[in-house]
């Protein structure tokens, strides 16, 4: 889907790494704080933002500890987050 390396958690989507960028799945409700942050945008691959993903930039993650924030992120939400239909299909019973 992205051209990079996907992370899975517990069956899910939660962070990857595309050409120059993270992605990162934060979900809706922190999505609007994340997007007030440096180097953060809607993350867009056909011309409408998926909602509750982000783009962040290699340039705002110059340390550990910025890395560490949109992993912790990520992962706060992948406990909330459903997991596609396609994966459930994907997984033994």
């Amino acid at each position: 889907m992205m051209g990079g390396i996907l992370f899975m958690v517990r069956g899910k989507m939660c962070v990857g790494v595309e050409s120059h960028r993270l992605m990162a799945r934060i979900g809706p409700e922190a999505e609007a704080a994340a997007l007030k942050r440096a180097g953060c945008s809607p993350m867009d691959f056909t011309g409408r933002p998926m909602r509750g993903f982000v783009f962040v930039d290699v340039a705002s993650l110059r340390t550990e500890r910025q890395l560490a924030s949109w992993l912790e992120l990520a992962l706060a939400f992948n406990p909330h987050a459903k997991v596609s239909a396609r994966s459930r299909a994907k997984r033994p019973a």
